[in-house]
């Protein structure tokens, strides 16, 4: 686990290091308050709700562009055999990779507590859907980080693996949306309904954390973690 931390801590510090960790909070800054104010001006309601609507969408097209470069780079430069030589678990790299990206994320989503503070100066909100918004927003970002660390494991290119970060995001998110579960045929439902992310999240959002919805975040994420520590064992061989 040392090991793991020694690589999250370079991987965040790196990611600082270099234009890639200020674009992404100025892009992710941007759309996010745009969306907040849009909303905010034009409703004339101090509420979060409108801000925990689109900011999961957003995430579904900005999170591939962060992790686009985890893997897919180490394998374009051949830097990823001198890793896989260090004495480093793959699951130990991955990891280290993986909360590297979470801290990002961390820091990003700490970039819009203004927000929040503006609703709060201004009105009287419940504090539980927000506080519930922020838990079901990292949950979703881990899952996403997961899902694009293996998308960008998968290749060497990384606007394939931007691409195929986003397609896997999206399909997992608007699974148990309720426009596919009614084109979906009927024995799929049931299962479309359970895997979507989407629901998942909406349901925390709502301010109901429920442990089921916790679970699932935190299976989605380490499954897709395996694949990508799966996916290095096999360069290794």
């Amino acid at each position: 686990m040392r090991a793991a931390w020694a690589i999250a801590v370079k991987e965040f510090r790196g990611a600082f290091a270099s234009p890639i960790a200020y674009a992404w909070l100025v892009v992710f800054l941007g759309f996010t308050s745009w969306f907040f104010f849009r909303g905010f001006f034009v409703l004339g309601l101090a509420t979060m709700r409108g801000f925990f609507s689109l900011l999961p969408w957003t995430l579904v097209f900005l999170l591939p562009a962060l992790t686009m470069r985890l893997w897919s780079e180490e394998r374009k430069l051949g830097t990823l055999e001198v890793l896989l030589t260090w004495p480093v678990r793959e699951s130990e790299a991955v990891a280290g990779k993986f909360l590297g990206g979470l801290g990002l994320l961390a820091v990003s989503l700490a970039g819009t507590l203004p927000l929040a503070a503006t609703v709060f100066a201004l009105g009287d909100p419940d504090p539980g859907p927000v506080l519930a918004g922020y838990c079901g927003l990292l949950l979703f970002g881990a899952a996403g980080l997961a899902i694009g660390s293996y998308a960008s494991a998968l290749t060497e290119n990384q606007i394939v693996a931007y691409i195929g970060g986003v397609a896997l995001t999206f399909a997992l998110f608007v699974a148990g949306e309720d426009f596919v579960l009614v084109a979906a045929p009927g024995f799929l439902a049931p299962l479309l309904s359970s895997v979507g992310l989407g629901a998942r999240f909406w349901s925390i959002g709502r301010g109901v954390i429920d442990s089921r919805d916790v679970l699932y975040f935190v299976a989605v994420t380490l499954f897709f973690l395996y694949l990508t520590v799966r996916r290095l064992q096999e360069s290794r061989a």
